[in-house]
């Protein structure tokens, strides 16, 4: 499997964000090499793409199958884009706060730690439904891990499209999250303009 090792306040600093929307604290003090030069058009748009792809640590090849899955729904192209990133289990785990970072929670997933409906699911790619019930499975519940976890992530703020209920590790998709519930610094537009070249 491809792994990004690049380490992520180097590239958040070459992507020109802040390392909080991956729910990091740290903080780079350095400047980009790049900074306050002009870009091209096509750079911004790509630049847009880059930021998608590391926030929601998605690679090249599925983000352009979700672009085009996003094409063939209706409404627009790039919010349809951004819904399905923020549906992706992974996401929603990181979401409840049941994980400090999107990384974290596609562990988390992948060790079959999750059940959706009751059913264990390992894949972080599993876009989720409204109405689904996403937890962390019994056997997992009392490991120190989780009560760490909590104590991090206790404070952040959970988004009004789920449902969260903390102390038992469980959640509910109360409806799939609208464009301005996303608060990724993403400009889906540019995205959309780079692959319809």
């Amino acid at each position: 499997m491809a792994v990004n090792r690049v380490p992520v306040l180097k590239r958040c600093r070459s992507l020109g964000m802040d390392p909080i929307y991956l729910g990091i604290d740290k903080k780079s003090n350095r400047q980009s090499a790049r900074a306050g030069k002009k870009m091209s058009e096509y750079a911004l748009q790509l630049r847009e793409k880059q930021k998608a792809k590391f926030i929601y640590g998605v690679l090249e090849k599925p983000f352009r199958n979700y672009y085009k899955k996003a094409d063939r729904m209706k409404g627009q192209t790039g919010e349809n884009l951004m819904v399905m990133l923020e549906s992706r289990l992974d996401n929603v785990i990181f979401r409840m706060g049941f994980a400090r970072t999107r990384r974290e929670a596609r562990q988390i997933v992948g060790h079959k730690h999750v059940l959706v409906n009751g059913k264990s699911v390992n894949i972080p790619s599993y876009l989720i439904k409204a109405g689904d019930v996403v937890e962390i499975r019994e056997k997992s519940k009392d490991s120190q891990r989780y009560k760490d976890i909590l104590e991090v992530t206790g404070g952040r703020l959970v988004p009004e499209w789920l449902i969260v209920d903390q102390e038992n590790l469980k959640g509910e998709i109360k409806e799939l999250p609208t464009r301005e519930a996303i608060d990724v610094p993403v400009n889906e537009m540019l995205i959309v303009e780079l692959y319809s070249k």
